[in-house]
């Protein structure tokens, strides 16, 4: 029986090369030292996450914040560009606002709130118990004794619908999440500034003692 040169140095190398263990055969399962170290790893992403978790709050109302600058500087620009009268009307007990054009020597919230496409309603109103803004509310509003903010065709601060007075001025406080900010708007420029309220911190000589 003949067989090819070289034939049979290669059948014994096949013979004596060992069997390789299959991959699925090689898998072994995790060592103590490492289920310690994912438990660690896991507890320290955890205790990163929860301070993260508590500032969560304290950025939507600066987002809320940011919201209303926005819309006193919107209302003041269109006011300049179209030569036509612009208020925010507040309402606290809502903790909402919108925003109305004023054609005439009256503020007519039902018939000329400005549109918004991009809002619920197709109406420029910004409502604070949406939970986008986090629990942000509205607290109090002060221009000349009222909760309208009036820009005239110059972008200045006007007392009244009907008057060409220059307002006064006046504040926005917005509370939550522990914080509280105040928008002012200066009068005759309009300027918008906000400034965070540290809290009151109770003396405590003050109401106690026997």
């Amino acid at each position: 029986m003949s067989t090819y040169p070289g034939h049979a140095g290669r059948e014994s190398l096949v013979r004596a090369t060992p069997l390789r263990p299959s991959p699925m055969n090689s898998r072994r399962g995790f060592t103590l030292l490492e289920l310690l170290a994912v438990v660690a790893i896991l507890g320290i992403a955890a205790a990163m996450l929860i301070p993260s978790m508590s500032q969560t709050g304290v950025l939507r109302i600066q987002a809320a914040v940011r919201t209303v600058i926005s819309d006193i500087t919107f209302a003041q620009s269109d006011a300049v560009a179209f030569q036509e009268r612009r208020a925010l009307v507040f309402d606290t007990d809502a903790s909402s606002y919108r925003v109305v054009s004023v054609p005439g020597s009256e503020i007519d919230i039902e018939s000329n709130t400005m549109f918004d496409p991009t809002r619920t309603g197709g109406l420029y109103v910004v409502n604070f118990l949406d939970d986008a803004f986090g629990g942000a509310r509205i607290t109090d509003v002060n221009f000349d004794g009222e909760s309208t903010l009036i820009f005239d065709a110059l972008g200045g601060p006007v007392a009244a619908a009907d008057s060409d007075e220059p307002g006064s001025g006046g504040t926005i406080t917005i509370v939550g999440s522990d914080s509280t900010f105040l928008i002012t708007v200066e009068a005759f420029t309009g300027r918008v500034s906000v400034a965070r309220q540290d809290p009151v911190v109770p003396d405590p000589e003050e109401g106690g003692g026997g």
